[in-house]
Order: structure tokens, then sequence, then C-alpha cells
């Protein structure tokens, strides 16, 4: 197995002064930010959007190219798929601004800000006990779907590939805690398990956000296209009991956000737990998809592997070693854990 390539000292002072240079910019931007005209901010953001939709060339080609491959009967002229992956550009760039401008908010004024749409089927789901899984995507205003429930006094918790740097991690863990918003990092593997067991059975919301098909080991139809699915949200819900409740905070034409939480969505119980953990993944995969084709221009398209959406090599091996772990009969804990590390 091929180790992780070491940094020379002079890399890894390049490295570390990245973070610092972006933390200060951070810490900057949102100290100022109050003090800012709102229309003054907005656009600035769009401004800041065109530049690094030109500079980054790599990840635009790319949304692109994904455009092409899921949607391309349905965008067939490269024109229209172009201003799509722009809107969902855009779109992100507007969620980094919400996100920012909702650490000086009161939860008053988050609730005016983000309304709330099927609140029954999260009370609802809270009353079995068991705790929530809140299903989600790149989509939208997602990072305001904490500070949202938490203003409205529900027990939140977001999983969260942390940046590799502990301090800048540090500083934005922070930010969401200003909202209301624990963060249960997604590194290591098992203390992420044990902190997202802990959750729920503490009856908390947890925030899954499982559109990344690049890593899973469950081959899924997504968009037209098979994918590897992450088979962690499926795999908590059979274990654990908990609901499963599709949550996505919608842009409304006005730039408002709706967020909508639909009815709970039921683990397919087969004899077999693997058949059941295919089952519930794939129907999970249906709910993100119709959604992210009703609002393809609020999706982010870096979700899905390259070539077309076939599986690399790296998807592949993963694949392999986890039926191999599974053949070797791991026990129920460490079963969870690597079920579920596949969606961190």
């Amino acid at each position: 197995m091929v180790g992780k390539k070491r940094r020379s000292a002079p890399g890894r002072f390049f490295y570390a002064l990245r973070y610092r240079i972006g933390e200060h910019l951070l810490r900057g931007f949102v100290k100022v930010l109050p003090r800012i005209p709102r229309r003054v901010a907005l656009a600035f953001m769009r401004f800041m959007a065109r530049v690094s939709f030109a500079i980054l060339l790599v990840f635009r080609r790319r949304m692109e190219e994904n455009v092409a491959a899921a949607l391309g009967q349905e965008f067939p002229d490269p024109a229209e798929r172009k201003e799509l992956v722009w809107r969902a550009w855009l779109n992100f760039a507007r969620v980094m601004l919400d996100t920012a401008e909702a650490t000086h908010f009161s939860p008053a004024r988050i609730l005016a800000a983000v309304a709330l749409e099927g609140e029954e089927h999260i009370k609802s789901a809270l009353e079995k006990g068991r705790g929530v899984i809140a299903l989600s995507a790149h989509l939208g205003g997602f990072t305001m779907i904490g500070p949202r429930l938490a203003a409205g006094g529900f027990p939140f918790s977001v999983v969260v590939k942390q940046p590799a740097d502990k301090r800048f991690a540090g500083l934005i863990d922070g930010y969401r805690a200003r909202s209301g918003v624990h963060t249960i990092s997604a590194k290591p593997r098992r203390e992420a398990v044990r902190g997202i067991l802990k959750a729920l059975r503490q009856n908390r919301i947890v925030l899954v956000i499982a559109d990344e098909f690049k890593s899973g080991d469950v081959m899924v139809d997504f968009l037209g296209l098979k994918v590897p699915a992450p088979r962690g949200p499926a795999t908590l819900a059979l274990r654990t009991g908990a609901v499963t409740l599709p949550m996505f905070a919608i842009r409304r034409p006005d730039g408002s956000l709706a967020l909508s939480v639909d009815a709970p969505i039921a683990s397919v119980e087969r004899a077999d737990l693997e058949e059941s953990v295919v089952a519930t993944t794939a129907l999970y995969t249906r709910q993100l998809e119709a959604v992210i084709r009703k609002y393809p221009d609020q999706w982010n398209w870096l979700g899905l592997p390259r070539r077309g959406g076939r599986p690399s090599r790296a998807d592949i091996a993963r694949m392999r070693g986890a039926l191999r772990a599974k053949a070797k009969g791991a026990s129920r804990r460490d079963q969870i854990g690597s079920d579920t590390s596949s969606s961190l």
C-alpha cells in the first residue's frame, strides 16, 4: 500500500501559509460583513464568482462534462450547459455569503430568513426517540439547514470533512457553533461513527450530505449513469432505527431560501442486511436525483466520478476491500464503522 506523500520542509511551510492567509481573510471578511450594505456585499459576491469562474477552469470544465454526461438530452446545446453551470457556480458563491452572514444573525433573524416547510415531519420523527438522519445534497443553501433548525430549537449535528489544517478547521467549527450547529468530524472514521451514534442516541438530527458518488461501494443508477454511492446513511438507518428525512434548502426565484422537509423514507427490509443496504441506498439515491433534476442549477455538479460516471481504479479497490472485510465477519460495531465511513 502506497503511503501518503510527505511534503518537504518548504512544502509544509507554504501549505501552512496558504491556510494562515485563508484564515485571516475569512476572519476579516466575517468581521466587516455587518458593516457592508447588503447590495454591496451581493455585488462583491457576484464579482468574485465571475473571477473564480474564469480562473478555476478545471472545476468549471468538470462540471460542464458532468452536465453533458447526465443531462445531455435535456440540454443539448453546449451554451445552455455552460449557462447552467454558471448559475450553479453563482448559487455556491451565494451559499458562502449566506453562511458568513448567518454567523451574525440572531435566531429570530435566521427564522425569518429561511422558511421551513414540513416541520411536522421533524416533530413526528423526533417523537420516536431514535434520532433523525437528515439526507441532503450540496444543493441550494445547504449550509443553512443547520442554522435554521437550530434556531427553531431542534438539536442539530452535521458530519463534515474537515480541512487538513486543524487551526482552520477549528475556526470553521466555531462559526458553526455560533449558529447552534454541532460538528462531527468525518475523520478519524471510528470517532466519527461514535459521534454519529451518540448524537442519534441523544435524539438529535444528524445531517449527512450523501451526493458524493465517487468513492462508495454500492453501484446505483443516478442521472442515467452507473455510479458508486455511499452506503453509510442506509446502514445507519437500518442499524439504529433512526428516521431518515430528506431535507433541502431550496433557493427561490427571489433569492430567499425555503427549507423543505419531506416525509420519511422507510428503509427497505430484506432477508439479508447487504441486500437491505443496497436497496435502501438505491431508494435514497432516487430521492436525491429527483430534487437535483428539479433544481439542476442549484447543485454543484462535482459529485460524479470522472470518465462518464465509471468508477476509478481507486473506487474499485475500495469496493473490493469492503467486500473482503464483510467476508471476514467483522464485529457489529466495526461493521457499522466500515459501512458508515464510505459516506464521511
